[in-house]
């Protein structure tokens, strides 16, 4: 008796998108309401499945980054995040979701999609706290893609990613701050920013007034690695008890 012919399992692939901006000096994740099952009316990240079997999964992300922002791939930095297939993390079968980083500074007001019926910037404290909810397995994606942009921002440019095309060093603090959740030493920001050579560049003679006398305008420079690299500060104890009772 021959033995029974192999067949693949049938697998659906999506994207899903991990959008940070800061707004109001705020760090935001855009989530959307979902308009249908699964979880109709529980907030999400965007994403969806590939539209046909010929597209690349990056061009299905820049698709997507394009419909919830509006933003082209050039004003955008967009990373692939990781892949998360556990069984069970969709109840429409075996769904494999490949999850990208899109960061990108000032970011307008969302529209929402054709499969959602909202959308809007959410804080990612309230995300990462567990007061917002989150349908499927987005809470963990959304976890993982905020703590891999507060790790890069230690060893990488990426906090240029966050700023205009012109900012201020306070500007690019500010970014750190909202990043890392915690306040840092201006003074020291300032000597540490410029041990790391070639991360941000002066721009001409230009100044910006932001309250105080006009300061310095930069921008990102040649380097995408930080040497020394920007360490996160440990939070002390009673930062820590101080967000344990927020929380």
């Amino acid at each position: 008796m021959e033995a029974d012919a192999w067949s693949p399992t049938p697998v659906l692939l999506t994207v899903d998108l991990v959008i940070l901006t800061l707004r109001e000096g705020r760090l935001c994740v855009l989530l959307v309401e979902r308009g249908e099952d699964p979880f109709q009316g529980m907030l999400a990240l965007p994403g969806g499945f590939l539209n046909h079997a010929g597209e690349e999964i990056l061009e299905a992300a820049h698709r997507e980054l394009s419909e919830e922002t509006a933003l082209a791939a050039g004003w955008v930095h967009l990373e692939q995040l990781a892949i998360y297939g556990d069984t069970g993390r969709d109840p429409r079968g075996r769904v494999v979701s490949v999850a990208h980083l899109a960061i990108a500074p000032g970011l307008p007001e969302p529209v929402a999609g054709t499969d959602a019926t909202d959308a809007a910037w959410v804080p990612a404290e309230a995300v990462l706290s567990g007061d917002v909810e989150l349908a499927f397995d987005h809470h963990r994606i959304v976890t993982d893609g905020i703590e891999r942009a507060r790790t890069k921002l230690e060893f990488s440019a990426l906090a240029t990613a966050f700023c205009g095309e012109l900012f201020t060093i306070v500007e690019l603090q500010h970014v750190y701050e909202a990043v890392w959740g915690t306040e840092l030493d201006t003074r020291n920001f300032y000597r540490k920013v410029q041990a790391a050579k070639g991360f941000i560049v002066p721009a001409g003679s230009g100044r910006r007034t932001t309250g105080g006398r006009p300061a310095r305008l930069y921008r990102a420079g040649p380097k995408t690695v930080l040497f020394p690299p920007l360490i996160r500060p440990v939070p002390s104890a009673t930062e820590e008890a101080a967000r344990e009772e927020e929380e």
